[in-house]
């Protein structure tokens, strides 16, 4: 495991320098006159969300991430990270270990005129390696499964290959804009952006508690989405794989299209952004194969960029899930990040309503639904900041709470988790770069 994990750190920091050093083999010009004149008409797109196109600098009103000029071809990887940790897991249900969540992702863009743009996604995941079948243990997760049985108060690991995507875009006026996208795997209309993707999240080495309920289809093998975008507002149907990857994370799943989904998502401000969807999942556990769910989510993301090295990132998220002899459970999301230079605080407040199936309880109990919470506060101090690859130093402390009906499992102590952790990845800010101050807070200066 110490092997792994120490090559998986040497090829995230090699991949960070290789792209540190194309981002800065052409600088952007800030002459005047014609090509001046023309640097003003430049236009700006977010790498993780092409469809999403703006006549100034900022960040992405739906992720929070820092927008791209349109031509340029080899952004910055945003999404990069390693968390090599120890984790500490109480309760009879807990479990302490050393290993490295992590992910990987590579994007492309190339623009076809003024008006059109073709984009390319790849998201790896070495999990499979770090993390082993069972995944890393966190009280009261559940999902997917390990040699034919469920998986519970473990994050079940991510496959090799998390997305392998194209999209085209088009716009047809200043206002209107239509996009396609094919993903095998990868993520359908449905949910907020994935927790490893939202910047309010983006410190924190776990996944919600709640993932199955708002974010889990982000790894899809086999999807297809249509949208348009009206102004500030984005309409999106998708038909899409319903059942979630299976144990062999290194091999590619049978695209199914089975289900599908539809999203609304709305910007009333740069700094703002609103979801709503609805999706009918057929068949997502492979132990259960006449399930049928049908998911709704709403979020709020709310990202306020606060200087050149400064950012407050929160986000809202409801998810409920209305399953096939279960009925209908609910899911709740609230976290925080303040990020000012080198130093990170983050929290983290969500609560669920799991079934004793979901918990993998006695067969007596396995109807009942019990609310589970979970209270988290994180701390990062960057070691190595703004100079291609941040390294930060971490610590973590989460609070569970249940019922007393669930001590017979758990035992009667209290619920709680504590981690240290290394967290590498691309730098966010570039101290050699001034973009960042001439566009805060969503007001130019």
């Amino acid at each position: 495991m110490g092997k792994h994990i120490l090559i998986l750190i040497s090829a995230i920091i090699l991949g960070t320098s290789v792209a540190v050093a194309q981002g800065h083999e052409h600088p952007p010009s800030k002459r005047s006159g014609p090509a001046g004149e023309q640097e003003k008409k430049q236009r700006y797109t977010c790498v993780m969300h092409p469809e999403i196109v703006m006549d100034h600098p900022g960040n992405c009103p739906k992720c929070g991430m820092k927008l791209v000029p349109l031509k340029e071809e080899k952004p910055k990887p945003p999404a990069n990270a390693i968390f090599p940790r120890y984790t500490n897991v109480s309760t009879r249900r807990g479990d302490d270990r050393i290993d490295a969540p992590n992910w990987i992702m590579g994007m492309y863009s190339h623009p076809f005129g003024d008006s059109a743009q073709l984009g390319g996604r790849l998201m790896m995941s070495l999990d499979p390696l770090t993390e082993g079948g069972r995944g890393y243990p966190l009280l009261f997760q559940s999902g997917e499964s390990w040699q034919d049985q469920p998986l519970h108060d473990r994050q079940h690991p991510h496959d090799l290959f998390d997305e392998l995507s194209i999209s085209y875009s088009q716009k047809f006026d200043h206002d209107l804009s239509a996009y396609l996208y094919f993903g095998y795997p990868g993520e359908p209309a449905l949910g907020p952006p994935t927790f490893m993707h939202r910047l309010s999240a983006m410190d924190d080495p776990d996944a919600p508690l709640g993932h199955h309920w708002q974010d889990s289809t982000h790894v899809t093998f086999g999807v297809a989405t249509v949208g348009l975008v009206w102004r500030t507002v984005k309409v999106e149907g998708s038909i899409f794989t319903g059942r979630e990857p299976d144990e062999d994370r290194y091999d590619f799943d049978r695209p199914r299209f089975d289900s599908f989904s539809g999203r609304i998502s709305w910007n009333p401000t740069q700094n703002l952004a609103l979801q709503v969807s609805h999706g009918y999942i057929k068949d997502p556990e492979a132990l259960e194969p006449d399930l049928k769910r049908h998911r709704t989510t709403a979020s709020l993301i709310y990202n306020l960029p606060l200087g050149k090295d400064s950012n407050w990132s929160n986000s809202f998220v409801w998810g409920q899930n209305h399953d096939t002899g279960e009925g209908k459970t609910q899911s709740f999301l609230l976290e925080s990040n303040y990020q000012r230079s080198r130093d990170t605080v983050y929290a983290r407040w969500e609560r669920v309503e799991k079934s004793g199936h979901e918990l993998v309880l006695d067969p007596p109990e396995e109807t009942r639904i019990f609310p589970v919470s979970g209270y988290t506060i994180g701390y990062v101090r960057d070691l190595s900041h703004g100079d291609g690859i941040d390294i930060g130093l971490g610590t973590q402390f989460t609070i569970n709470d249940r019922p007393d009906s669930l001590d017979r499992y758990y035992g009667e102590n209290l619920g709680y988790a504590f981690e240290f952790f290394l967290r590498i990845r691309p730098s966010r800010h570039d101290h050699g770069s001034h973009e960042d101050s001439e566009h805060v807070a969503g007001m130019e200066k």
